[in-house]
């Protein structure tokens, strides 16, 4: 584990912690001190980022409660040998995908993804993946993320312009465009197509 990583780990140790004593804790004066472990994480996060801390309180200490990883899922559709791949406002491209929406399963979460970000209407069939995203992703982030990547069938539709992505395209392993690292990496669309060819495939996780 590189530096940024360690201090990025410490940092989401103590706002776990933080949190989950906050929440747990019915002496007012040790929720003062869980609330002040909290602001130090957020301000560790802060400082090593170079991120204005309103914004890091923002997204580091807005949750109450027992802490658990955030869910993300990606979508893998494979078309002759090439995989699909979206690309964000940042020009940067990656498997279409989100936050899990609360009252959605994995399948429904990952077709509802790929409807709004590819405009394809798919079925999902297989899962081929649950990867800690700390472990396998680029950069940090101030949540602990598990990636659901997800093997899906097309069956319709086809891209127009919205909100999240500029455009979508297939791709082979060998003319990748620039990726979303922090989303997408290319050992992981290796991942996907080697289990897109696969008559039987074991899920993968971490």
């Amino acid at each position: 584990m590189g530096e940024e990583r360690r201090w990025l780990a410490w940092a989401m140790e103590l706002q776990a912690l933080g949190q989950a004593g906050e929440a747990y804790t019915s002496n007012v004066f040790d929720q003062e001190r869980y609330q002040r472990v909290r602001q130090i994480a957020a301000e560790m996060m802060a400082a090593g980022t170079g991120s204005p801390i309103e914004m890091v309180e923002g997204l580091f200490l807005n949750e109450v409660g027992y802490q658990t990883p955030k869910l993300d899922t990606r979508t893998a559709i494979v078309r002759e040998g090439k995989i699909l791949l979206v690309q964000e406002s940042d020009g940067f491209w990656a498997l279409p995908g989100g936050w899990a929406d609360v009252g959605l399963t994995v399948m429904e979460n990952a077709a509802k993804e790929t409807l709004e970000e590819a405009g394809i209407v798919a079925r999902p069939w297989r899962l081929i993946a649950l990867l800690d995203r700390g472990r396998n992703n680029a950069g940090p982030s101030p949540y602990s993320i598990q990636k659901a990547f997800v093997l899906a069938e097309a069956l319709s539709g086809s891209f127009s312009s919205n909100a999240e992505t500029l455009s979508s395209a297939y791709f082979g392993l060998e003319e990748l465009p620039p990726l979303a690292e922090e989303k997408t990496t290319r050992a992981q669309l290796a991942m996907c197509l080697k289990a897109a060819e696969a008559r039987h495939w074991e899920t993968l996780f971490d």
